[in-house]
């Protein structure tokens, strides 16, 4: 064989070779992850019923609550009769976030998870915000009966969704439950499932994403806390998961350069319109008041929707391009018609197929 064959037979076997490695190594690796997501998204496995271990299950289900880029930037401590929750700001998001309004809301979220659990234990939590507390919330408990909420069931079976939806519409009665529940003192909603809002709404999304996709910082974040295998899913513990978003997974060096490579404005705000339009609707959580303590009630308001939109069988996903960028967000606000008050969270919801779900750190690594 002539020397310049052999090298190339010899190159081509080579990277068939690694090709089915990878292969057989990353369909290893997907089983494994499916065990460690039915491990982690999962109702109460028996345990010993101490005070302790219930807070412990409790901190469990409020690591199952949604967080901006699945980076769970909390911390748990267990008192007497309470849990308190802080932010870990080691895990904030300085270009995306860099008010921390979405890493507040991540605490709001994971608040309401407990609510909703903490009755199954006969227990009733009272939440309160302290703004100017390392220890931002505090849970207190006290007894009463048990119960078994619609919204305490689907915990783990909610997930964003990140795909386009099948373009059916929600029921006037559905609608009407999910603009309420998402309300509160001090959050109000607007719901929108008219064509000519939504296209108006896309727009306001696409700017924001156009915007976000010309910001160096923004990009370099988002890749940081992109897995894109199993294995680092697994390693990391966090962060957005490629499959979990329809995209294919891959070896993480080729993954990153494929990513520099396709990752640019006119596929995603493609992708976008795509997910908008395939929409049953958009909901927006507006804020009295532009501070923590609103912005954590808007997690706990978000994370009700989001429970019973799983309740009703319908899929969800953060668009919020629209209010990250400052001054897309004051267009927003304008269509709106909200004044000086804060569109906090942006979600499309719809009906949907169900995706990979993400993983969650070990409970041990979040209490303090």
């Amino acid at each position: 064989m002539k020397r310049r064959k052999f090298i190339f037979v010899a190159g081509a076997g080579t990277v068939a070779v690694s090709g089915l490695t990878y292969f057989l190594n990353d369909n290893y690796q997907n089983h494994k992850y499916i065990d460690r997501i039915n491990d982690t998204w999962r109702h109460s496995i028996k345990f010993d019923g101490s005070n302790r271990a219930i807070m412990i299950e409790l901190i469990r289900y409020a690591t199952l609550a949604a967080n901006s880029h699945n980076t769970q930037p909390w911390f748990f401590k267990i008192g007497n009769n309470k849990i308190t929750i802080s932010p870990d700001f080691t895990r904030r998001c300085s270009a995306v976030d860099p008010d921390d309004h979405h890493l507040y809301a991540s605490l709001g979220c994971a608040a309401e998870n407990i609510v909703h659990a903490a009755r199954v234990f006969s227990l009733e939590a009272n939440v309160s915000i302290q703004s100017d507390s390392a220890e931002v919330i505090q849970i207190d408990f006290e007894h009463t009966s048990s119960s078994q909420s619609e919204l305490f069931k689907v915990i783990p079976k909610r997930q964003c969704t990140r795909a386009p939806y099948e373009g059916k519409k929600a029921s006037a009665q559905q609608l009407k439950v999910l603009e309420i529940i998402a309300q509160d003192t001090g959050i109000s909603t607007q719901i929108f499932t008219d064509t000519n809002d939504l296209e108006t709404i896309l727009e306001f999304v696409v700017a924001g994403n156009t915007d976000q996709m010309r910001d160096k910082a923004f990009v370099k974040e988002l890749k940081d806390w992109i897995r894109f295998n199993p294995h680092s899913a697994m390693k990391h513990g966090d962060g957005l998961y490629t499959a979990t978003s329809g995209n294919p997974t891959s070896p993480t060096f080729f993954g990153s350069l494929l990513f520099d490579m396709v990752f640019n404005e006119k596929p995603e705000n493609d992708k976008y319109r795509d997910q908008i339009r395939s929409s049953a609707g958009v909901i927006a959580l507006v804020s009295e008041k532009d501070d923590i303590e609103h912005w954590i009630k808007a997690g706990r308001c978000y994370q009700r929707f989001a429970l019973q939109a799983t309740a009703f069988g319908l899929k969800h996903s953060f668009v919020n391009q629209a209010v990250e960028v400052p001054e897309v967000r004051t267009q927003l606000a304008n269509y709106l018609n909200i004044g000086n008050r804060r569109t906090d969270l942006l979600i499309r919801f719809g009906v949907g197929t169900d995706l990979p779900k993400s993983l969650r750190r070990p409970v041990s690594e979040v209490i303090v």
